[in-house]
């Protein structure tokens, strides 16, 4: 979703539910009602937050399928990805969604009415046990280190940029109208300016500010001149070493290199992390 000029207002997800109706996923719900108020024209028609009538749990990672049909009354082998469908668990209408945001490279997602969500968390806890899964409840952990690993981007990565910047460029079709694409064809023709690139930092404990806690984030430094900003720094698990994101200019840094984030050492990495 963008401007006129060719920035990201949200990176979301849609579901068609029929003919005319859809459901729009996204971080930001008043960046959408908002872009909706702004460019519905005269077309008629209506939207609402149902986020209070819904509740979302992810069941991610290789036995995840496994597990869902250990849930579901429909078994969900035959889903492709970015695929959902209605189904049922123990009598609890749910729709399941072949997706998530966690960069396992199998992963559901399982919708339900608010209503019914302590039910339905108590049953995917409980055959949970089967398959030794593991409840993530840790905000960093499931929506900003697991995702980071990656190599996904939220809305606060991506805030003040433009496909090209950031490698989402590959999802556009030119051949369609959208709001933004003039802007997008001038950027195209003569080269994005900065570039969204992945950093390791070995030193465990560190002051490193970013942009997705707020503020400009922590400049980088290359041959004592600032060339760009961190996006983002989280501590990653499974590396055991802090990673993140810089918004740098283009051409500047490339893997293996090293720069300077508020006087630690970091080193430019390729993404994924993992």
């Amino acid at each position: 979703m963008l401007n006129e000029n060719g920035e990201i207002i949200d990176d979301v997800v849609i579901f068609r539910m029929d003919e005319n109706r859809f459901w729009v996923s996204t971080l930001f719900v008043h960046y959408l009602k908002n872009w909706f108020d702004q460019h519905k024209g005269s077309y008629h028609v209506t939207y609402q937050d149902i986020t209070s009538t819904l509740s979302m749990y992810a069941v991610q990672g290789p036995k995840s399928k496994d597990m869902v049909n250990a849930l579901v009354k429909e078994p969900v082998d035959a889903m492709k990805f970015f695929s959902f469908a209605q189904n049922e668990i123990e009598g609890i209408p749910v729709m399941v969604n072949r997706a998530g945001y966690t960069g396992e490279k199998l992963g559901y997602e399982i919708y339900c009415s608010a209503e019914n969500s302590d039910l339905l968390e108590e049953k995917i806890r409980e055959t949970g046990k089967t398959f030794h899964a593991v409840e993530v409840t840790e905000f960093q952990i499931m929506a900003w280190t697991l995702p980071c690993e990656a190599g996904f981007m939220y809305m606060r990565d991506l805030r003040h940029t433009n496909p090209l910047e950031v490698g989402l460029d590959r999802g556009i079709n030119y051949e369609k109208e959208f709001i933004g694409k003039d802007a997008l064809l001038h950027i195209r023709e003569n080269g994005a300016s900065r570039e969204l690139i992945g950093f390791t930092v070995d030193e465990p404990d560190v002051f490193i500010r970013s942009k997705h806690l707020g503020g400009p984030g922590e400049p980088v430094i290359v041959n004592g001149e600032e060339i760009g900003r961190v996006s983002k720094l989280v501590y990653s698990y499974v590396l055991d070493k802090n990673i993140g994101y810089l918004l740098v200019k283009k051409g500047c840094v490339k893997p293996g290199d090293k720069v300077l984030l508020h006087g630690y050492e970091a080193e430019i990495h390729t993404l994924p992390f993992i």
